[in-house]
């Protein structure tokens, strides 16, 4: 193969990265409108679409690096923070939900969190 055909292979597998990313992005956006409560909705919208704009950014960052010959530190770190700020922010926020009150959906089989909660808020009253 020739340097050219590879070229257009790398274009055509970072293409197809960018549509992925973007296919999860929108599946995410689905899951925040059709997800019954709160948790859920909290649950797609940190999980996938932090997996959807990792693809899309890694996508970028490559074609960067391997056709304009321009290593991205911007990208880089942008990859680095999306990836650790938005699980962090989506798990904060289900937290706050639960202690201010906000019911899990009816169908939710398990809830791991009151018991635990229950022990914290006694600890507290001894105190």
């Amino acid at each position: 193969m020739n340097l050219e055909t590879i070229s257009k292979i790398g274009e055509l597998v970072i293409g197809a990265a960018i549509v992925l990313g973007a296919i999860v992005c929108l599946l995410s956006a689905f899951g925040i409108v059709r997800l019954p409560d709160v948790y859920l909705r909290s649950h797609a919208a940190t999980k996938s679409a932090t997996l959807g704009v990792f693809i899309i950014l890694l996508a970028v960052f490559l074609y960067f690096m391997f056709y304009l010959e321009h290593t991205s530190a911007k990208l880089l770190l942008g990859i680095v923070f999306v990836f650790l700020t938005s699980p962090l922010a989506g798990h904060l926020n289900s937290r706050a939900a639960y202690r201010s009150g906000v019911s899990l959906w009816k169908g939710s089989v398990r809830d791991e969190m009151k018991t635990a909660l229950k022990k914290e808020r006694e600890a507290e009253a001894e105190q």
